[in-house]
């Protein structure tokens, strides 16, 4: 068993906090994504996994055995770095098996071990080239396939995409998720890139300033983020961020006034609030309804990109200027200095308190009283 358990764990130099109070359990042979900005402890927080940082305080247990003080090559986990770190005097072959000769395996089986690993990579035909006669995503993988011959309980991945060109980080992301259907072994990937999260994992973890933020599966992240902060950093383009005021309240929804006047409901339990508090409306791009006439918003125009199946506006809240984007369907009409009315859909929006958090959505129950 490959469980990953870590309570209470704080990372800091001096006085300054990296990690504070980690808790959270990686179940065996799940895909786990850590997400956040830069300096927010991400790659941090897998060293101290893999053993090359220590924690300042709390601790780490592996399969339900205390790792703490243990050396990396005890854990049985296996790192790829953003720099692919090949030797690059040695085969493709030898750089695979370089760890099983470290180790004394015997020569059967270091063949049999990276043979096997290049196959699932599909890199057979690169084995006895040297790292500088291949590209980036073959590079990658040799990287990966000299993690795969130790056949480690989990793999730790930190930023790998991140040296490779756009088209090839979407067909790297493809064959990251093939890996691990192939393999079936607990992985953890280190991203800021919030679309590879997205793509890749089964959880994500969001991290701030060392802190987590939330962890989920990646459409409970987007549908129903914590707060301010997850809101912002899952989904793209970003999601519009309004500020106003409750001018109603109740346990099946809110009503907001907007910077422009303009008044819209939310579908959020809004008990806790309170009539006149400041709050923020938020709506993703893709969830406005520019053919509504009720809960409506006033936005200017002041670009339009065309991207061919579908639109976006960009532009600012009439009265305000707060920042807006709108999802627009294919082929529509909509030029720079126009004037959009753009529907809020209640069920769809989210709202956050003057403390950032978000109001819950309410209870069924309190749903079908107030239908």
């Amino acid at each position: 068993m490959a469980c990953l358990e870590l309570s209470d764990v704080s990372k800091t130099f001096g006085e300054v906090t990296i990690l504070n109070h980690i808790d959270l359990m990686i179940e065996d042979g799940e895909f786990v994504v850590f997400v956040g900005p830069s300096g927010c402890g991400k790659s941090t927080l897998l060293r101290i996994i893999a053993g090359l940082e220590d924690a300042s305080a709390g601790d780490i247990r592996l399969g339900g055995d205390l790792v703490n003080n243990a050396s990396p090559a005890e854990r049985g986990i296996a790192m790829v770095f953003q720099s692919y770190a090949l030797y690059p005097h040695m085969t493709v072959y030898e750089n695979m098996a370089f760890a099983l000769k470290l180790a004394k395996a015997p020569r059967a089986q270091i063949d049999e071990s990276v043979r096997a690993a290049a196959k699932i990579l599909n890199i057979e035909a690169l084995l006895e080239r040297r790292p500088k006669t291949l590209s980036g995503g073959q590079r990658q993988r040799v990287a990966i396939g000299r993690a795969i011959v130790r056949k480690p309980r989990v793999f730790l991945f930190d930023e790998p995409l991140s040296n490779l060109d756009a088209a090839l980080r979407v067909r790297m992301r493809y064959e990251f998720a093939k890996l691990h259907d192939t393999l079936a072994t607990t992985m953890i990937y280190v991203t800021h890139d919030q679309v590879e999260a997205m793509t890749l994992a089964d959880r994500i973890v969001v991290l701030s300033e060392g802190r987590i933020e939330q962890v989920g599966a990646p459409l409970d992240l987007y549908q129903s983020p914590d707060n301010l902060f997850v809101a912002g950093f899952i989904g793209s383009p970003k999601i519009n961020l309004l500020s106003g005021e409750l001018v109603e309240t109740g346990s099946a929804q809110a009503s907001v006034r907007l910077a422009s006047g303009d008044v819209v409901r939310v579908a959020v339990d809004s008990s806790r609030g309170r009539i006149g508090d400041t709050v923020t409306l938020g709506v993703r791009p893709e969830h406005f309804n520019p053919k509504a006439t009720a809960d409506t918003l006033t936005a200017n125009v002041r670009f339009v990109e065309s991207l061919g199946a579908l639109s976006y506006a960009y532009g600012s809240l009439t009265g305000s200027d707060e920042e807006l984007t709108a999802q627009l369907a294919a082929g529509a009409p909509s030029v720079a200095g126009e004037i959009l009315r753009l529907g809020v859909q209640a069920d769809t929006a989210h709202l956050f308190d003057g403390a950032g958090k978000a109001f819950p959505r309410p209870s069924p129950s309190v749903v079908m009283e107030a239908a």
